[in-house]
């Protein structure tokens, strides 16, 4: 895939030195915030989609992630006196049992870089923890991370609990994480899962697409 916009391929590139050194260049320039900020998008998509043909590793995630991350910040600044659609807001948290959040950062800033606002809860998360957030909020779309075989529990104990503050009907569930597949996602009661965090945002698209509640809101 050739990329047409430098920014873009700055931070497909990794070349964390050329994305700021531009961001801090058209900034000067008055090239609006949200402008650049969807060529860093693109950026990152392109990132996914490389980690997905096996050309980019877990270490290039997270080293694009720390990228888009730096370069948020400086346009963060320029993005508040506008105002930007998101694509939705998610819940995100390792679930009570495991303090890994390797995978889950991953999900995190890939959801971000597609222009998600992410809840993220952290790591050791219980169950009535997920619940509040949801009921606080109002989100419709929960990601649960476990990296250990003993969150397979914890992941059900939350989806039970779910379920019984009466909020399944209206909240997707996802769970990831290396050990989980279809069989975990069953047993768990999850709507689905994935161990790749571009399938993980392509998921939560799909579902705010179709959502009635997972309208496109305006800051």
């Amino acid at each position: 895939m050739v990329i047409e916009n430098d920014l873009a391929k700055a931070i497909a590139d990794l070349d964390e030195d050329r994305t700021l050194e531009l961001i801090k260049d058209r900034l000067t320039a008055g090239v609006a915030a949200l402008d650049l900020l969807r060529a860093c998008q693109d950026g990152m998509g392109e990132v996914g989609r490389r980690f997905e043909r096996d050309e980019y590793s877990v270490s290039d995630l997270m080293m694009s992630g720390e990228i888009f991350s730096l370069a948020a910040e400086l346009l963060q600044p320029e993005l508040k006196t506008g105002t930007a659609a998101t694509a939705g807001t998610i819940v995100m948290g390792t679930v009570k049992g495991d303090i890994h959040n390797l995978g889950k950062d991953i999900v995190v800033n890939m959801l971000k870089a597609a222009n998600f606002d992410v809840i993220d809860l952290g790591v050791d998360v219980p169950p009535e923890a997920f619940v509040e957030k949801l009921k606080e909020t109002g989100v419709t779309v929960l990601g649960m991370s476990g990296l250990l075989t003993l969150a397979f529990d914890s992941m059900k104990n939350t989806v039970d609990c779910i379920k019984a503050a009466g909020l399944r009907d209206r909240v997707k569930i996802m769970v990831g994480g290396r050990p989980v597949d279809a069989n975990v996602c069953r047993y768990v009661g999850a709507d689905n899962w994935s161990t790749d965090a571009q399938k993980a945002v392509r998921m939560a698209q799909g579902w705010m697409q179709t959502s009635p509640s997972g309208h496109t809101r305006v800051h």
